[in-house]
């Protein structure tokens, strides 16, 4: 059961799990009310699912400055709600959180955020998502899995990374991109595919935290360069700037690198560096090669991993 099937890391996940023959619900913002405990446990009871993946949020960063409670109830009681229908029900439950859960300042740049890091949000999104996390791994803390990432990318238009190809086109367009944040961008498949792989993997190597993002760091302004590069175009017309120039009501972490150690331990790879993946991505590759690169995903195969 795929819940916010239709956003992009939700509509990825059901993708590759069409690809693999896997029986799907697929459950969106008008399908399901998250903030509805009984209409949560009456969709889990339902569908009867092996896994959950709850891959819905409330992620208007700046809106949720003021509207705190509300997004309080899609991303803190919801997946509490989904928890104890997973409970009910015997299911599975894999929840995509974010790096909003850290305090992100320069102070913590020493180096990567572990998966065990104690989270200290400084946002009013990030303080939903890590009530969110609490949630889950409280009721469920045996079969839970919680799945940070961040800098998320896709197949589809819009979001930095297609913003930026697009102006990149536009012969002699400069932009101004901030240099002073630093995080790792995540493309949507990739994220995906390690959905998958914790899926079927027995729940006590697959619970706990995760980091899915890209491996290595850059900057705001060193991925807009990049995607220039690949572009074919001159990435001096992308200029640096300082985040203060940009007066937003949330906070955006200055710090958002994390740490992948957990995935060794559950016998998976790494993930692969987002210079690597982005290449791919621009490049346009054919759809069977976006499947998880954990394939085939059988029991036996993750069993052995």
């Amino acid at each position: 059961m795929v819940v916010g099937a239709t956003g992009m890391l939700g509509g990825e996940v059901s993708a590759q799990l069409a690809a693999h023959g896997a029986d799907i619900v697929r459950t969106g913002r008008a399908d399901l009310d998250l903030t509805d405990p009984r209409a949560v446990a009456s969709a889990v009871a339902d569908g009867g699912p092996d896994v959950v993946v709850n891959c819905a949020a409330w992620t208007a960063v700046d809106l949720a400055e003021t509207e705190e409670a509300a997004a309080h109830r899609v991303n803190g009681d919801g997946p509490r709600h989904l928890a104890r229908a997973c409970a009910a029900t015997g299911s599975r439950l894999l929840h995509v959180s974010t790096d909003y859960v850290f305090g992100g300042a320069p102070a913590d740049s020493g180096r990567p955020y572990a998966e065990d890091a104690e989270p200290g949000p400084r946002t009013a999104y990030g303080r939903t998502k890590l009530a969110g996390e609490r949630a889950v791994l409280s009721v469920l803390p045996e079969t839970a899995a919680v799945v940070r990432t961040a800098w998320l990318y896709g197949r589809g238009e819009g979001g930095f990374v297609h913003t930026m190809a697009r102006l990149a086109r536009e012969p002699g367009r400069t932009v101004e991109v901030v240099d002073d944040q630093y995080g790792q961008p995540s493309w949507a498949p990739d994220v995906a595919g390690r959905l998958i792989a914790l899926g079927t993997l027995p729940p006590e190597r697959a619970h706990g935290v995760f980091h899915a993002t890209g491996g290595g760091r850059t900057t705001w302004h060193a991925l807009a360069r990049e995607v220039f590069r690949l572009a074919g175009q001159d990435p001096d017309r992308v200029r640096a700037i300082d985040s203060s120039a940009l007066r937003r009501a949330a906070v955006r972490p200055a710090w958002s690198v994390l740490g992948h150690e957990r995935w060794a331990a559950a016998g998976l790879p790494a993930p692969r560096h987002w210079r690597e993946v982005l290449a791919g991505a621009l490049a346009g590759p054919a759809p069977s090669a976006l499947l998880t690169p954990f394939t085939p995903l059988t029991p036996s195969t993750a069993h052995s991993a």
